[in-house]
């Protein structure tokens, strides 16, 4: 699933074809993809200006001149598609309709912009502009990790007393949005801190640690366009690159790149998601 700097990529690549332009008509192909669209979602769309695009979490947000939000979920395999538009030396011309081509923006000046998913688990979802830090994906987010409202004061805080793994605690989306398994497992190597270790045994020193590692983590993926491991793509249809340059993630039995360390990277499971680690620099 894409984690943030996935939805940070494909956010940014919309921004110059989205933000202060119209769209002309939204085609909605099916009645649902995870969960069921909004009731007259096409017609709601139809003819709105898009004032702004934010991201919270793993959400994109549209802000919409109808005092309404777009709110998108990319899921499992969504991708967000520009045609119509010149990148770089490059011109995307309109393909023809897909299989999975399930919502449909047509832009004012031309552009079209394609959410196609294979797996259906993505969604999208119209709240009120006013009240959306009330929508019940939004609510119980906690704070983003790029923001000043995480803060090493908050992070001891939050980790203290908590007896469940580390790993298992920064995937916590009420502690951390929009942190996700890959990059859990990067920073967790940095840190040389163990995944299974318990959150609430973790000094404070340490734990202060882990807010700029996390950021350093978060902003290099981002410049790298995120991570393409299976369907993940950026919104011109090119690839990531930060899996070239993976430490620990999907690296089982390779060896560790910390110079003179000798250890093969390890894999264990933990709730459902395997964890890539160092035995020898990570305690």
């Amino acid at each position: 699933m894409p984690e943030l700097p996935e939805v940070e990529t494909v956010r940014a690549g919309l921004a110059p074809v989205m933000e202060g332009q119209v769209i002309a008509r939204a085609d909605v192909n099916r009645p649902d993809l995870r969960w069921p669209f909004p009731d007259r979602m096409a017609a709601r769309l139809t003819g709105a200006r898009v004032l702004g695009l934010r991201r919270r979490s793993k959400y994109i947000l549209a802000d919409l001149d109808t005092d309404e939000t777009l709110l998108i979920h990319l899921g499992m395999s969504g991708r967000m598609l520009i045609s119509g538009h010149k990148v770089g030396d490059f011109f995307h011309e309109h393909p023809a309709p897909a299989k999975h081509d399930h919502v449909v923006f047509h832009m004012e000046q031309g552009v079209r912009i394609t959410f196609n998913d294979a797996r259906r688990f993505g969604a999208m979802d119209l709240l009120p502009t006013a009240t959306q830090e009330d929508h019940w994906l939004i609510r119980d987010l906690g704070p983003e990790p790029l923001g000043n409202a995480l803060n090493e004061a908050y992070l001891i805080g939050k980790l203290q007393g908590k007896n469940t793994p580390i790993k298992t605690a920064l995937l916590d989306q009420k502690i951390i949005a929009g942190l996700g398994n890959i990059y859990v497992c990067e920073v967790l190597y940095r840190a040389r801190i163990h995944p299974a270790r318990k959150a609430g045994r973790i000094s404070a020193a340490r734990v202060a640690s882990l807010v700029p590692i996390i950021r350093d983590v978060l902003n290099e993926a981002i410049a790298a366009g995120g991570s393409s491991l299976k369907d993940y793509r950026r919104a011109d249809g090119e690839l990531g690159y930060f899996q070239h340059g993976f430490q620990v993630y999907d690296r089982e039995d390779q060896p560790c790149v910390t110079p003179g360390c000798g250890a093969g990277i390890k894999r264990i499971v933990q709730s459902g998601r395997s964890s890539f680690f160092c035995p020898q620099c990570q305690r």
